[in-house]
């Protein structure tokens, strides 16, 4: 099975590309972040004209998160419990499904804005919410992977030039501890290999040149538990799919599995 995750940046803006994509890329699962539209105005028929069932959670804002399935969707469940919401509302940022044998979430997590703004508590709280969400897959003898844009770089490996971000969020030791903490309820880091360049970055500033000088962020993870990460045979960044017009900042990242 080939399992991809991709934030598009508004599935209206990129559903060309989305659309192309799919029909060339052979991906069984992918989740998706950054809808942009509500869940009436999600393009299921379209999609469904591909072979691809959806299971959508937006509210046509600034999140929205799908899962896309051409092995089945079963068991959807939107939200998370306990989900901490900001400012008065629950957004809609996590969505987990069951395709075919493989279970997993699809997640937007809080960007955080700056460091002493309300945003970034919620970013911590939004996390505690989500260990404690997927606990009970994670410890599962099912493959199962928790995907998306996660808004938090893991390591200064992971950002082009660690002074840069010096004082910003996504790479402060509080949410890197976040990141740690989701882990310990038995999930992994799947790495993806890079098609060009040292390190696999999946998101580019549209601002300065930022992709063609590589000046990227690997904020787009896959973490998985042990059944997952025992079955996938590759993993990458299809960087190609960031290039051109109409692009969004973030790649999709793409884990082919054995099962």
């Amino acid at each position: 099975m080939r399992i991809a995750t991709w934030n598009v940046n508004s599935i209206t803006a990129r559903l060309p590309r989305l659309l192309a994509w799919l029909e060339s890329s052979g991906t069984d699962v992918l989740c998706l972040q950054e809808a942009k539209v509500s869940e009436e105005q999600f393009p299921s028929e379209q999609l469904r004209e591909l072979g691809y069932e959806s299971a959508v959670h937006a509210t046509g804002r600034w999140n929205g998160v799908a899962v896309l399935s051409r092995v089945g969707i079963e068991d959807v469940v939107k939200g998370l419990p306990g989900d901490p919401g900001f400012d008065g509302s629950v957004e809609p940022r996590a969505i987990s499904a069951t395709c075919g044998p493989l279970r997993v979430w699809s997640v937007y997590v809080p960007n955080g804005r700056e460091v002493d703004h309300p945003h970034y508590a919620y970013k911590l709280r939004w996390f505690e919410a989500l260990k404690a969400a997927v606990a009970g897959d994670a410890a599962g003898s099912r493959p199962f992977a928790v995907m998306g844009d996660y808004n938090v770089a893991p390591t200064d490996d992971d950002v082009f030039d660690p002074a840069a971000f010096e004082g910003s969020t996504h790479v402060t030791a509080a949410e890197r501890a976040a990141l740690a903490s989701l882990r310990e309820a038995g999930l992994s880091d799947v790495v993806p290999r890079p098609l060009k360049y040292d390190h696999p970055f999946t998101y580019w500033d549209y601002r300065q040149l930022c992709f063609p000088k590589n000046r990227g962020m690997r904020i787009d993870l896959v973490y998985a538990n042990a059944p997952f990460a025992k079955a996938v045979s590759d993993a990458y960044v299809d960087r190609e799919e960031r290039k051109g017009k109409g692009a969004s900042d973030h790649a999709p990242v793409v884990v082919d599995l054995d099962v």
